[in-house]
């Protein structure tokens, strides 16, 4: 079964993409900072991680850019939920090695035809 790591510091944000990644199927987990993720990360290992961009503590590009030194990470999918949602932004999170980008508000739909492909 496919686990997912979701690290999102807003209650009402976090909440929404765990229960549809859990009404999917999916094994999740959350972590309300980007430190904590990375507590997590190290402890168990995830097949996918959807990363908040603007979290306290180490922001989303951070903890991917941690993550990516990690062998085990070297090659997760990463998933990029944030509110910056400008001309621009999506192409800048795909070059900073995100594999997929999702603004906020959340397209529900959306999002969760593209992590159909996540399913095991």
């Amino acid at each position: 079964m496919t686990r997912i790591l979701v690290a999102e510091d807003n209650p009402t944000n976090m909440e929404l993409a765990l229960e549809i990644l859990r009404s999917m199927g999916f094994v999740v987990r959350g972590a309300k900072d980007g430190n904590i993720a990375l507590m997590m990360a190290e402890k168990e290992s995830y097949d996918v991680v959807v990363l908040d961009i603007e979290m306290p503590g180490k922001n989303g590009v951070e903890v991917l850019n941690i993550l990516r030194s990690m062998p085990k990470y070297r090659d997760v999918p990463a998933i990029a939920l944030t509110a910056y949602a400008m001309k621009g932004d999506k192409e800048r999170f795909l070059e900073a090695g995100f594999n997929m980008y999702f603004p906020k508000p959340l397209d529900v739909v959306e999002f969760m035809r593209a992590m159909e492909k996540y399913k095991d």
